[in-house]
C-alpha cells in the first residue's frame, strides 16, 4: 500500500511517502522554491517523493491531507462573525482565499497530480500525533501536541498503544499556546510563524520581571495546563496583526519595528514569556502524565520546537524519555497523517522510523559535471579518511566549511547533512559566523555537535540528542573549550552523533577531536538568513560564493574560497527544478 501524505496552504507545504508501512521520503516544497515557509501546493516536493520511492502517481493507493479545512473555515467564519465590525478587513482579505483555494483541497490535489484515487482527510493535531508517535521508538507512550491552532484544537493529549492512538482532550481556539507566543513575538518585531525561535534565543539575555504581569493580565495558567487569554490584548481573533495599543500601554512601550534596537525591556520580556510558557508546558506534561500513567511521552506541534523548554521538561523527569518530532510544525504533518492511515488501514504492528535520509540526494557525477560546468575549481580526494582529514585540520586553523552530504534533512535542524560548521573553541568564531556568513542578529547562539560517546563529558545529559531538539547545560570546566556554542545561560541545543546515522559527519568529529583532543563542533544550518536551508548542489554553490565560508565539502570533493578566485563576486547560478 503506497500513501502520499500532504500539508499545504498555511504554512510551511510538504509532501511525504509510506511505502508498505515505511517512510521512504519526505520534503518541504520551500526546499525546491527557494521561498522561506512556502505555503503553496507543494507538487515539486510531491515528485521527489514519487521519484524516491520509484513509484509514480497511478501507484498511488491514498492521498491523504494533515487538517480538515470545512472545520478550519467554521472555526474562522465563526470567529469573524462574534465581532463583523472589527473582523470586517480581516473577513475581506481572507475569504477570497478559501474560496478559491482552501475549501477546494481534493480537487486541487486531483488537478495538479493527475490523480483519480481517494483523498482522505484527517485532523491536524491527530496528524500531530502521529507524526510523533509512529516516529518514537516507542511502544507505548502519553502524547502531548501544542502549537498555534489547528481547525479548533490549539492543544491536545493523549496515548498511543502500537497501531493505535487515542486523543482525550483538547485545549480550543481562541486559547492557544502557541499564539500567545506568536502574539508576543509580533510585539517584539519579530515575524510571526517564523522568528519565534529568535525570542527564545533571545530570552537568556534578559530577566522574567514580566512574568507576573503576563499571568495576571495576559494569560490565566490552570493547574492542568490549560489556559485562558485575555482576548482584549490581541488582535489575531479578528484583526490582521497579532496585538495593538492595548498590549502597548500594558508594558508602557511601544510594539518593536523590525531590525531596530533591541532592548533591555525586549530581552526581559522574552524572558518572561518563555518562562511563562515553560511553566505551562510542564503543567500539561505532568497533567498527562498523571491522566495517562505512561512512562514516555511523544510531543509535537509547532511549540515542540521549544528547545528550552523540552530541556527543561527532560530536566523535571516528568517522564523516563521524550521523543520530539523532528518536524514538529506543520510540514511534518505530512509525515503523521499519512502513517496514521497506514496503520489505521492496514493493522500491521507499529515498526522504528528513523527520520535520516529522508530528503533529495545527488550523485557524484551530478555534483562534478555542475562544477566543470561552470568552471569551479575543486579537489576530489581518493578516500573519505583523507578528505575528512583534510576538512578537520582546516577547521582546526580557523576556517569555515560548510557540507553539502547525501540525502538532505526534513525538519528546520541541520544534521550535518547540510551544515555550516566550525571550530568551537573560540568566542570569536559566534560572532564571526553570525555577521559575515549567517548575516543574522548577533545574539542568536550556534549548536554543538558531539559524538555520542563523549556527550557526556562536555554537557549535563542524559542519553540520546540526535534531532537537536533539547537544550542542556554545558558543565562549567567545559564551558572555556566550547565559547562559540555556549549561550549566555550555559546551555546548548545539543546534537548527538553515532556513525550509524550519519558516518561522514562522525568521521568528522572524530578527526577533529585527533587534532584538537575535542570531539565537538559548531553545527549550524547551511543557508543565508531568510533562505531555507540549501537543497541541491546549486543552492549550495550559491550559498557558499554568497558568504564568507571557506570551504564546501560537497560528496567526494572539496572546493576552497580561495582557489575560485577567479570567479566573479556576484557569481551565481540559476536554479532549476524541472
Amino acid at each position: 500500500m503506497n500513501i502520499l501524505g500532504i500539508s499545504c496552504f498555511y504554512h510551511d507545504s510538504a509532501a511525504a511517502l509510506v511505502i508498505d508501512g515505511k517512510l521512504v521520503a519526505a520534503a518541504s516544497q520551500e526546499r525546491f522554491s527557494r521561498i522561506k515557509h512556502d505555503s503553496e501546493f507543494p507538487l515539486d516536493a510531491v515528485t521527489f517523493c514519487l521519484n524516491r520511492g520509484k513509484v509514480s502517481i497511478v501507484d498511488i493507493d491514498y492521498v491523504v491531507f494533515y487538517d480538515k479545512p470545512l472545520r478550519k473555515f467554521d472555526r474562522i467564519i465563526t470567529g469573524y462573525l462574534a465581532s463583523p465590525f472589527r473582523s470586517y478587513k480581516a473577513f475581506i482579505k481572507a475569504l477570497p482565499v478559501w474560496l478559491r483555494k482552501k475549501l477546494w483541497i481534493e480537487k486541487i490535489i486531483c488537478k495538479e497530480l493527475s490523480y483519480d484515487g481517494r483523498v482522505l482527510f484527517l485532523s491536524h493535531h491527530l496528524s500531530h500525533a502521529a507524526g510523533a508517535f509512529f516516529c518514537s521508538p516507542f511502544d507505548k507512550s502519553a502524547i502531548l501536541t501544542i502549537d498555534g491552532v489547528g481547525e479548533w484544537a490549539t492543544a491536545a493529549w493523549g496515548k498511543g498503544n502500537n497501531n493505535k492512538i487515542e486523543l482525550c482532550k483538547q485545549l480550543n481556539y481562541p486559547h492557544s499556546v502557541g499564539l500567545l507566543y506568536s502574539s508576543i513575538t509580533y510585539f517584539l518585531g519579530f515575524k510571526v510563524n517564523s522568528a519565534e525561535y529568535k525570542v527564545m534565543g533571545l530570552a537568556p539575555y534578559g530577566r522574567p520581571k514580566y512574568t507576573e504581569l503576563i499571568e495576571k493580565e495576559l494569560v490565566k495558567i490552570y493547574e492542568d495546563g490549560s489556559i485562558h487569554l485575555n482576548l482584549k490584548y490581541f488582535k489575531f481573533h479578528f484583526g490582521l496583526t497579532m496585538t495593538g495599543k492595548k498590549i502597548e500601554k500594558l508594558f508602557g512601550h511601544k510594539r518593536r519595528e523590525e531590525e531596530s534596537e533591541i532592548t533591555q525591556f525586549h530581552q526581559d520580556l522574552a524572558a518572561s514569556l518563555q518562562e511563562v510558557t515553560e511553566k505551562i508546558i510542564i503543567r500539561m506534561a505532568s497533567h498527562v502524565k498523571t491522566m495517562t500513567g505512561e512512562k514516555n511521552l511523544c510531543l509535537s506541534g509547532g511549540v515542540g520546537l521549544n528547545c528550552r523548554a523540552n530541556g527543561l521538561l527532560k530536566e523535571k523527569k516528568i517522564f523516563e524519555k521524550i521523543y520530539v518530532q523532528p518536524a514538529s510544525g506543520d510540514a511534518g504533518g505530512a509525515v503523521g497523517a499519512a502513517l496514521y492511515l497506514w496503520y489505521e488501514l492496514s493493522k500491521k504492528d507499529k515498526q522504528n522510523q528513523p527520520f535520516f535520509k529522508l530528503g533529495p540526494s545527488y550523485k557524484d557525477s551530478e555534483i562534478k559535471n555542475l562544477l566543470d560546468e561552470k568552471k569551479i575549481v575543486y579537489n576530489q580526494f581518493t578516500s573519505e579518511e583523507l578528505k575528512m582529514e583534510f576538512l578537520a585540520e582546516s577547521l582546526a586553523n580557523g576556517n569555515i566549511a560548510a557540507i553539502f552530504l547525501g540525502s538532505a534533512e526534513f525538519g528546520p535542524r541541520a544534521l550535518g547533512f547540510r551544515s555550516i560548521v566550525a571550530d568551537p573553541r573560540s568566542e570569536m568564531m559566534k560572532d564571526k559566523i553570525n555577521s559575515a556568513v549567517k548575516f543574522r542578529e548577533k545574539f542568536r547562539p550556534f549548536a554543538p555537535a558531539v559524538t555520542q560517546k563523549d556527550a557526556q563529558k562536555y554537557f549535563h545529559i542524559d542519553g540520546e540528542s540526535p534531532y537537536m531538539l533539547f537544550n542542556y547545560q554545558i558543565k562549567n570546566e567545559k564551558r572555556k573549550l566550547l565559547k562559540a556554542v555556549t549561550h549566555i545561560d550555559g546551555s546548548a541545543r545539543v546534537q548527538t552523533v553515532k556513525q550509524e546515522d550519519n558516518p561522514s559527519f562522525y568521521m568528522l568529529l572524530i578527526k577533529f577531536e585527533q587534532l584538537t583532543s575535542l570531539p565537538v563542533l559548531l553545527n549550524t544550518s547551511f543557508n543565508l538568513r531568510g533562505h531555507p536551508l540549501v537543497n541541491s548542489p546549486v543552492d549550495a554553490l550559491n550559498t557558499f560564493f554568497s558568504s564568507e565560508i571557506d570551504f564546501l565539502m560537497m560528496e567526494d570533493v572539496v572546493i576552497s574560497k580561495a582557489s575560485n578566485d577567479h570567479l566573479t563576486e556576484n557569481f551565481k547560478i540559476e536554479a532549476s527544478y524541472d
